[in-house]
């Protein structure tokens, strides 16, 4: 089967890949760098029987997204920092409900409205534990404009799944780069799992054999209350300490135990690498190409990309650094993976090559930097 091949740009291949995946519903307001992704749904998906709506703001936005998942639509949105923040509220109201949706965030320069046209990574901290509650995330981040577009079906296919929000963490050099991108239908795609059995007998939060509840939708003959409040297996709230412990430790485990199902990674020359790099995003291509420049030098570099940040492949970062002599983290902020990294270490030195002045990390950057640790060890 021929499959479609495109010149996107990579906010573009979010927007492809969300079709793709299902998706019929767009809930968001513009903020840039994620605009486009908002004003391409806002012409393709009346197009295909979907909905868009521009909200009056972030919080609006997330709310609405909760409320088209329950009524069964595949739902996304898509922002940028400070949007993001505002979003962490109803972030919660999706765990807690457990109401599949997907969450873009372009990340660019801060804190606050920072610079809104330039890069960074420094959102990892806030996709992972922005709203309160002791709560499992699914993080997703793409290197390329193809992985824009494939990961996108994995983000929807991961929530469906799993039954939660699931963030999608891109930045303002990917959203804005165009590369060619094969249109994949190869990708399967998953649904969530619809509840069999007598309507009355239905309990919302009644989880199957993975700890995932199968999912009616308001409307069906599967009447069902969902609250934000701690909630028992009928959906109405129970605050008894056993029911809490239950609950919040089923929300955890669903995503944590399924880790090896969601960890993507990508391995670049790692077999025989003194030096490791262990990096993600628009810094991880800058990474691979370090490695390809020091590997022409004789130097035996190798890349570990981080595709799925979070839950953090803890067991192929720790397999991979006992391995190598140094290791060294490029990101686009002053140090948030590389403390994930520190803890699998073992004392081995890892290093960070860090920049917050809006600008790429470059492959000589890290090259300079890897040569001048390599010089001490």
């Amino acid at each position: 089967m021929t499959q479609e091949v495109k010149f996107l740009q990579g906010n573009e291949a979010c927007l492809e890949g969300a079709l793709k995946a299902g998706a019929r519903f767009y809930a968001g307001y513009p903020i840039t760098p994620s605009s486009e992704i908002a004003e391409m749904a806002s012409q393709r998906l009346p197009a295909v029987g979907g909905v868009f709506i521009q909200m009056e703001d972030e919080l609006g936005s997330m709310a609405a997204l909760v409320g088209a998942s329950m009524a069964g639509a595949k739902a996304f949105t898509a922002t940028s920092g400070p949007g993001f923040s505002l979003m962490q509220e109803n972030l919660g109201l999706a765990i807690m409900t457990e109401a599949p949706c997907v969450v873009i965030n372009v990340q660019r320069s801060g804190p606050s409205t920072g610079l809104a046209t330039k890069p960074a990574q420094a959102d990892v901290m806030q996709a992972r534990w922005g709203t309160h509650g002791d709560h499992a995330i699914i993080t997703l981040c793409p290197t390329s404009v193809q992985e824009c577009y494939d990961l996108m079906i994995y983000a929807f296919n991961f929530s469906e799944k799993f039954r939660t929000p699931v963030i999608f963490l891109s930045d303002e050099i990917l959203g804005h780069m165009r590369e060619k991108v094969v249109l994949r239908d190869d990708i399967p795609v998953i649904n969530r799992t619809f509840p069999q059995g007598d309507p009355k007998q239905y309990r919302p939060y009644k989880p199957g054999d993975n700890k995932v509840p199968p999912m009616a939708y308001f409307g069906s003959e599967y009447i069902f209350h969902a609250s934000s409040s701690m909630h028992d297996e009928t959906g109405y709230p129970n605050n008894t300490s056993q029911n809490a412990d239950k609950v919040i430790r089923r929300l955890y485990e669903k995503i944590y135990d399924h880790r090896d199902e969601i960890s993507i990674v990508k391995e670049f020359e790692t077999k025989d690498a003194d030096v490791l790099f262990i990096s993600f995003g628009s810094a991880a291509r800058s990474s691979r190409e370090a490695v390809n420049m020091m590997r022409k030098d004789g130097i035996k570099a190798g890349l570990l990309q981080i595709n799925t940040i979070w839950p953090f492949p803890d067991r192929k970062v720790q397999e991979l650094i006992s391995r190598a002599k140094v290791v060294l983290v490029p990101e686009l902020n002053l140090g948030q993976i590389i403390n994930e990294v520190r803890k699998l270490s073992s004392g081995k030195p890892v290093f960070g090559v860090n920049k917050v002045d809006s600008t790429i990390i470059t492959p000589y950057e890290i090259i300079d930097k890897a040569k001048e640790v390599l010089q001490n060890v």
